[in-house]
């Protein structure tokens, strides 16, 4: 959806919209700077975006000039800041999409005992923590009961509620395989955003979680956060019993509470390491791969890691093998639909942050 902005548009508002645009082009396209501005000035032209006083060559300067975009050999490349700014806009446009009392309110009906403060209060308990008091409620209460004038007791005493804040090690497996943008569906994109939005918001709200992005094709591959807008997917098979094992090995240097995966796929599970080679069959579901890659979800239900799966397509043909494969390590398993992945991942994020842990 793009605005029509006329000679009265505000210039703030047009550079608004040109940013959201921009990074959102950049998701699409890897992470190319000047790719991405060939297109945005090709759309500008063609929805009369730019301006007199403002056209492609001011919002390319604009990007020098906000610290998110650098000169390079080849020209303008992503800043760390640059990179920042798309995260920020993939989680915002995710939660955009949520109502506050919709599947995304993650609120539970009781609180912890030992996590972040609320704004909620409650009547002091025995066995309540004596640095969980909130003492303007406190005060008010004897104030209105006393008017200042007698000695506080138990009654008058009210504490901050606090939310359960385990801490969660989490690993998100994302498919490259070729069938990521096969027959012109990109289902490419939505995952990277599903990503782009995951690690922002664990590293603003919930700093003492950890996130790691596990690519998996032929291989399997630990990447950093700060290259994620460069995800790419390229003429690979699906190794997902790889991309497993490699979840694992991150998930053991991790030390939280809780751990778990969530896989991004959309295809079925097409080759497997065998004697030091990679065996692929691309047709049908193969016994082998099949049966190497559930014993790897065994695996991971035996160390108490979940894991729940994304399949970007409902084709009857791979929903046994994805019921066998959530029946084994007792996880979840979503058929979603691309352009809403974002929201099905961060709802299940989200719901399952916080918990007790017994």
């Amino acid at each position: 959806m793009f605005w029509r902005y006329g000679k009265y548009s505000s210039l703030a508002g047009l550079i608004r919209n040109l940013l959201r645009i921009f990074r959102q082009l950049l998701v699409v396209f890897d992470g190319d700077v000047e790719e991405a501005l060939d297109y945005l000035e090709r759309l500008g032209q063609r929805y009369d975006l730019w301006r007199d006083d403002f056209g492609p060559a001011d919002f390319r300067k604009l990007m020098q000039e906000r610290g998110e975009a650098i000169q390079g050999r080849a020209g303008l490349k992503l800043t760390r800041k640059g990179e920042r700014a798309i995260r920020r806009q993939m989680l915002h446009e995710v939660f955009a999409k949520m109502s506050r009392k919709g599947p995304g309110d993650h609120r539970l009906p009781e609180s912890g005992g030992a996590g972040e403060p609320t704004d909620e209060t409650r009547a002091y308990a025995f066995g309540d923590p004596v640095d969980s008091l909130d003492v303007g409620r406190t005060l008010q209460n004897w104030l209105r009961r006393t008017g200042g004038s007698g000695h506080p007791v138990e009654s008058d005493l009210e504490v901050r509620e606090q939310e359960f804040a385990t801490s969660c090690a989490t690993v998100l497996l994302i498919d490259i395989s070729h069938s990521m943008t096969l027959y012109g569906e990109d289902r490419i994109t939505p995952a990277k955003r599903v990503a782009l939005a995951l690690t922002e918001l664990i590293s603003t709200r919930y700093p003492k979680d950890t996130i790691d992005v596990v690519l998996f094709g032929d291989e399997a591959h630990l990447i950093g956060i700060d290259r994620l807008p460069y995800i790419t997917n390229g003429p690979f098979h699906t190794n997902t019993r790889a991309g497993l094992i490699l979840a694992q090995e991150v998930l053991k240097r991790r030390r939280s509470a809780n751990r778990q995966i969530i896989m991004i796929t959309d295809g079925k599970p097409s080759a497997i390491h065998e004697d030091g080679r990679i065996y692929k069959n691309p047709f049908g579901l193969d016994r082998r791969v099949v049966a190497k890659t559930l014993e790897e979800a065994g695996r991971c239900r035996r160390k108490g890691i979940p894991i729940t799966t994304f399949m970007l397509t409902a084709d009857p043909y791979l929903k046994g093998f994805v019921e066998d494969f959530t029946e084994v390590n007792r996880g979840r398993a979503y058929f979603a639909e691309s352009e809403r992945l974002e929201s099905f991942v961060l709802v299940d994020f989200l719901k399952n942050r916080r918990r007790r842990v017994r």
